[in-house]
């Protein structure tokens, strides 16, 4: 009760009375993944103070986009707090298709924002979404199959390496696999394995005059490499897995390995939600020919489209789900291993998650210095890790993320497949007028 009493207490003074003026009902459209069903567990504290309503949309990730960038270009105001990330809060920001969030209150502690978590959400100064939590990507493993196997984890494992550990600790008799990596396609569910993977075989989307590379020899070392190593020491079916199913998959025990997003090791630490939260262990994303860019950066974010009705109630929702508060309140109410990382210096600053969380420092330190203006080893024109900050990137990043789930499932070669993204890029670029 005690808990209860303070999130209401916390709730109305972040809030103020004027949120009670008159009750509005938003509509929110968010991703399936962890975090933002604790959001939606935790979502009527806020209805409760403030009177307003919430009708969830959850959406797996690739679907999300799509209804959100369709409603979005169209003006359709069929959301008034969407979830979107750092590829497309600075690009719909410039189009001023979202509200800037530059005006929730002294007490929000903007400060408290890592900055290159708020960087990445904002344009020409501006924050246009709200980071709920932030993340950067590593190598989740076994320790006590690593242990078994007399194997030892570097701090930042080679792709070589990888590819050595998942030959000995696969064991598919035990459905037992060394190769659990994103095989749905998307520019963000393969690709954000993908795209950092080529990055870390020297590899880049374009050259410095917009030319796609894809059919060069990193991009073919690369996807070689990931369509031996998934068929060889990867689970069945795995060009259906993406970030969720391989998550599920290494909670109950079948990953002997799985590079992914920081985020989950909130879940995986979790003993309430994971089988093997004391058999876990991490390290860096892993390298090849260079370490730029082989470890990704997303912040998943709420924001406003400038086609809502009810702005000021959607802004309040928002001050309060990526407040300081909440992030308390989760610690307090699900666990503090659980608490949404990677956007408040605040959060890396308690005693209480330092202490259930193993990975902190990790974490922090890799979103913290995550460089998305320098993200491969030759120079680029564009910024972003595993995504190019262009519009044009959702429709190429799709067809490419098709085209190698294509090659994983045995439908084409590895080198038609690239050919095929390679001359679709090539014509997206033309048609939008590259060079600009």
């Amino acid at each position: 009760m005690h808990q209860l009493r303070r999130a209401a207490v916390f709730t109305a003074a972040l809030l103020g009375a004027s949120a009670f003026a008159q009750a509005e009902t938003l509509t929110i459209a968010t991703v399936n993944n962890s975090d933002m069903i604790i959001m939606q567990k935790l979502s009527p504290k806020w209805e409760e103070a403030t009177g307003n309503k919430l009708n969830w949309v959850v959406l797996e990730e690739n679907v999300l986009r799509q209804r959100v960038t369709t409603d979005i270009a169209t003006n359709g105001a069929q959301f008034d707090v969407i979830t979107i990330g750092s590829y497309e809060a600075p690009i719909w920001g410039k189009q001023e298709w979202l509200v800037s969030l530059d005006d929730l209150g002294d007490d929000y502690d903007y400060a408290d924002l890592i900055p290159s978590v708020k960087d990445g959400v904002s344009y020409d100064g501006k924050m246009y979404a709200a980071p709920f939590y932030a993340e950067s990507s590593f190598t989740f493993y076994r320790k006590d199959l690593f242990e078994a196997a007399g194997l030892t984890m570097p701090e930042r494992p080679t792709y070589d390496q990888i590819a050595e550990f998942a030959a000995k600790l696969t064991d598919k008799s035990k459905e037992q696999y060394g190769f659990c990596q994103r095989g749905k396609p998307g520019w963000g569910e393969n690709m954000a394995f993908v795209g950092p993977m080529v990055n870390a075989f020297g590899g880049r989307w374009f050259d410095e005059q917009w030319a796609p590379q894809l059919t060069s020899e990193p991009w073919k070392t690369a996807v070689s490499y990931y369509v031996k190593n998934m068929n060889e020491y990867g689970p069945p079916g795995a060009a259906a897995n993406g970030h969720n199913e391989n998550r599920a998959l290494f909670a109950t025990g079948h990953c002997a390995l799985w590079v992914d997003a920081t985020s989950a090791a909130g879940y995986i630490f979790n003993p309430a939600e994971s089988q093997v939260a004391d058999k876990t262990a991490f390290a860096l994303a892993p390298s090849a020919v260079t370490d730029r860019g082989a470890g990704w950066f997303w912040a998943w974010s709420l924001a406003v489209p400038s086609s809502s009705a009810k702005v000021d109630v959607a802004k309040s929702f928002i001050k309060w789900a990526t407040s300081k508060d909440y992030v308390k309140l989760v610690g307090e109410s699900e666990g503090w291993v659980a608490a949404p990382p990677g956007t408040r210096k605040s959060t890396y600053d308690s005693a209480d998650y330092q202490k259930a969380a193993p990975f902190a420092k990790v974490v922090y330190d890799a979103v913290s210095n995550a460089d998305i203006t320098k993200p491969t080893k030759d120079p680029v024109p564009y910024v972003g890790i595993q995504y190019v900050a262009i519009p044009e990137f959702q429709g190429i990043g799709t067809t490419v993320g098709q085209q190698i789930a294509a090659a994983l499932a045995g439908q084409v070669t590895v080198d038609q497949a690239l050919e095929t993204a390679q001359r679709a890029a090539e014509r997206t670029m033309k048609q939008a007028g590259y060079p600009k």
